[in-house]
């Protein structure tokens, strides 16, 4: 038992051994083979991996070679330009050296020729040098003088010229500064006229009431002349019926109240129902329809000026003047000429325009109570506006327009030109109208007693004269002159406002104006 188990046991592992022997020798041979096989497989992907490296290795060459080629020949043609520009450039500077040393040349030679020049100029110098010293010593010899004392006394000489020279100078700069201020003021003046299209109107103190029949006189005197005698007493009036025919004078120095007695006969006569109960009824709608216009007539005009915010007072007062005349021209109108001709003034100027117009509308405010009033219609006027709260620039410009008062500023200058401009309008004022007429003949009268005159006509209210002169006894070239000979004469002998175009004609016109 003990034996079989012991062959049991040494046949396993003898068997076992075998079986070791046997897989170790199996392994061997086939790792052997697998082994080699592996190496034979890296040996040929190094041979394959060597030759694809000589390609590469020669397509790199090839490129760095022909890249190479490629620079060289860019760098060959760069060089070459570079040369030609380099060429090119080097022939431009040796041109311009040889045109500088050409001009080098032309200067030394033209050097040469100055020098010669200035010597020879030198020479002369000299040679004048010593003939002006024989002459000045000929000179001091015959005058008697030496070269200082005859400096002195031409030097004496020429400043007294220099001097009188000099006066007569400033007094041309000051005679045409004068002359120049003078023509813009007349510039501005008569534009400012020019612009100005306001009414000029002649008024006087009586009106005129038409009839339809000379009927109708008996029925307005009434029974022992009661209704007469009611009118004049209710509006304060005076009634005229005399000769003429078909008309009743209505005659008055309020023309607020002679207003309202037009108005009431007028009414009565279409009513034609004419007793003292109807007359004091009329006198009543007259007076409301007169209040009314005043306070229309007033706020028109603050429309036309353009001047607002006034107090109604004030604008019913400048209504008032609608009513009033100074000289035969109405106030109102007169007013908002004024208001107008101050501001295109102040405007031209560069002043306030606003204040302009406020105190032109507001000079003669004084006038629309000066018969309810002692005093004169400056300081009424001063006495309303300051009840009435307005502005001390506006006062002193309504102040001073008479010259009453100092202008205190350049406003209230302008208001009194404006003003005198206003009134001396031809026509404007009745008591200048026969002047105005007489003017206009003399002025005729002055062109027609000058040779060489065949007619002339006063035109443009006298501000021009135009003259026919004679054909036969003036030519075209001397009817210049005697524009200015007619001209001169007018200013000589005749005292008018503005200035006067003298204006002749024969086949050409010349044109001159009497300032």
């Amino acid at each position: 038992m003990t034996i079989s188990i012991i062959y049991g046991i040494l046949i396993g592992i003898v068997c076992l051994a075998l079986g070791v022997l046997i897989g170790y020798i199996f392994r061997k041979t086939v790792g052997e083979k697998a082994i080699g096989s592996a190496e034979q497989k890296a040996k040929n992907m190094i041979l394959d991996a060597e030759n694809r490296s000589e390609t590469i290795k020669k397509e790199i060459t090839i490129e760095a070679k022909e890249e190479a080629h490629r620079l060289r020949s860019d760098v060959e043609r760069e060089v070459r330009e570079r040369r030609a520009e380099i060429t090119k450039s080097e022939r431009r500077l040796i041109q311009k050296e040889e045109a500088i040393d050409r001009k080098i040349e032309n200067l030394e030679k033209r050097e040469d020729g100055l020098v010669r020049k200035e010597r020879k100029l030198e020479e002369k110098e000299t040679e004048l040098d010593g003939f002006l010293a024989k002459q000045m010593e000929e000179l001091e010899r015959i005058s008697g003088y030496t070269m200082e004392e005859a400096k002195q006394i031409l030097l004496s000489n020429v400043e007294k010229e220099i001097r009188v020279e000099a006066s007569i100078m400033i007094k041309d700069i000051e005679a045409k500064a004068k002359e120049e201020a003078d023509k813009k003021a007349k510039e501005i003046i008569t534009g400012a006229i020019q612009r100005c299209a306001a009414d000029h109107v002649a008024e006087s103190t009586v009106s005129v009431v038409p009839l339809p029949n000379d009927d109708m006189k008996g029925r307005i005197i009434g029974r022992e002349g009661r209704n007469i005698r009611a009118i004049e007493t209710m509006t304060g009036i005076d009634l005229i019926i005399d000769d003429t025919p078909e008309a009743v004078i209505l005659s008055g120095f309020d023309p607020v109240r002679r207003e309202i007695a037009r108005l009431t006969l007028e009414k009565l006569i279409i009513d034609g129902r004419i007793h003292p109960a109807r007359i004091e009824e009329m006198v009543e709608k007259a007076e409301k329809e007169v209040s009314s216009i005043i306070k229309e007539e007033g706020e028109q005009a603050t429309f036309d000026v353009g001047i607002h915010n006034l107090h109604p007072e004030l604008v019913k007062l400048l209504g008032r003047l609608k009513y009033r005349t100074s000289y035969g021209q109405n106030v109102l109108k007169h007013s908002v000429e004024v208001a107008h001709l101050a501001g295109l003034m102040a405007g031209e100027l560069g002043m306030d325009v606003k204040l302009a117009k406020r105190a032109g509308l507001l000079h003669d405010i004084g006038k629309a109570i000066d018969h309810e009033m002692e005093g004169t219609h400056v300081d009424i006027g001063i006495e309303i506006l300051r009840k009435y709260k307005e502005n001390e620039a506006v006062i002193n410009g309504m102040a001073a327009h008479h010259g009453d008062y100092e202008p205190k500023s350049c406003e209230a200058v302008l208001i009194a030109a404006a003003d005198a401009l206003s009134a001396a309008r031809p026509g404007a004022r009745r008591e200048t109208l026969e002047a105005y007429i007489k003017r206009l003949q003399n002025l005729e009268e002055i062109a027609n007693t000058t040779p060489g005159v065949e007619k002339s006509f006063a035109i443009q209210a006298g501000r021009e004269i135009r003259i026919l002169a004679k054909p036969g006894e003036v030519n075209d070239e001397e009817i210049v002159f005697l524009a200015r000979e007619i001209s001169k004469k007018i200013e000589s002998e005749l005292e008018y406002p503005g200035q006067i175009k003298v204006n002749v004609i024969r086949e050409t016109r010349a044109i001159e104006y009497a300032k």
